[in-house]
């Protein structure tokens, strides 16, 4: 069975025409947050992930996996987060480790199986982000 997520119902979009300046200002917020700067972002979106991992939201590994690799993480470097994520959260911390490493097998091997929306959407803006600007 699977999860449908606001953004797949299409009411994301919704209340981002409804909402343009908060929902504009969350994108506009993780456009700068995920930027290479003092930290790399490569870093700054495994640290997400390994956040992810502890809240136990998939959409979000799935997402921030996908963008980690995007830019260029490596198999170690990922692994070293999940351990880190493990740690923090023992048993349920591998479960949801395992999610995160399939992701990333899933960007290596270029298969299609990434699709699945975030339940936050990590893109690089649209015109409703610079309407509400």
């Amino acid at each position: 069975m699977e999860h449908t997520t606001n953004v797949e119902t299409g009411l994301f979009a919704e209340l981002r025409k409804l909402s343009p300046k908060v929902t504009g200002g969350l994108l506009r917020m993780r456009q700068e947050a995920y930027r290479d700067a003092s930290v790399a972002a490569k870093y700054k979106l495994l640290t997400a992930m390994a956040i992810s991992i502890a809240i136990r939201c998939e959409p979000c590994i799935r997402a921030y996996v996908k963008m980690a690799h995007a830019k260029g993480v490596s198999q170690d470097e990922l692994i070293e987060f999940l351990e880190v994520a493990m740690t923090m959260q023992g048993c349920p911390g591998e479960e949801w480790a395992l999610k995160a490493y399939a992701a990333y097998k899933e960007c290596i091997d270029g298969r299609s199986g990434l699709e699945t929306p975030a339940c936050c959407k990590n893109d690089d803006g649209s015109q409703t982000d610079k309407e509400g600007a």
